[in-house]
């Protein structure tokens, strides 16, 4: 149900879900704009409404990032399909090379590797070493994808962020926190 709340003056657009699973009110604000509220069913909208205006300085500052992003890429649906299907193999024989290369070091083992079309990740790995990664890190600087295919490749060691987990990136990228840091408003 699509609905709109006004937050500091602006009227903002948002989808409002009802889940039986869920236990708290979750908000989603995603790269294309969309912002996304789930509800459990016994939470009326009344107090989803008050959560929202609760939340507002996070949301208004999450929807400018996104307006105001230059890293975005706006396409309708039917083009970004074409996109993912005349970059997909390019961005895996890249991928593909990289591990190989960036594993020589670390000699980590790993199962299957997946080229994706996601909208909120660069990279993911299984907790069965599977490997998943967006086919649009072939867009990226060197420096960004040789990062994020090191941070897939050392979760097959630690499968977390702790201190640990980046102190084996940092062993072949030191300078990760810059890389990290300049990557988080492109996806």
């Amino acid at each position: 149900m699509l609905k709109t709340i006004k937050i500091n003056n602006q009227q903002i657009n948002y989808q409002l879900k009802t889940s039986y699973r869920t236990k708290n009110i979750r908000l989603s604000i995603y790269g294309d704009g969309r912002f996304i509220v789930t509800k459990p069913y016994f939470i009326s909208k009344t107090r989803v409404e008050k959560f929202i205006i609760t939340k507002s300085n996070w949301i208004i500052s999450k929807l400018k990032k996104i307006v105001f992003s230059p890293y975005k890429n706006y396409l309708k649906p039917e083009e970004n399909k074409k996109r993912y299907r005349l970059y997909k193999e390019p961005a895996r024989r890249l991928i593909e090379n990289k591990i190989k290369k960036l594993n020589e070091f670390y000699g980590f083992k790993y199962n299957h590797i997946a080229i994706r079309n996601q909208t909120t990740r660069w990279g993911s790995c299984s907790k069965k070493g599977n490997l998943n990664f967006n086919y649009k890190l072939i867009f990226l600087p060197e420096k960004m994808i040789d990062y994020i295919i090191t941070h897939e490749l050392c979760h097959l060691k630690e499968f977390n962020h702790s201190k640990r987990f980046w102190q084996l990136i940092s062993l072949s990228i030191p300078d990760y926190l810059g890389i990290k840091y300049n990557l988080k408003h492109r996806i």
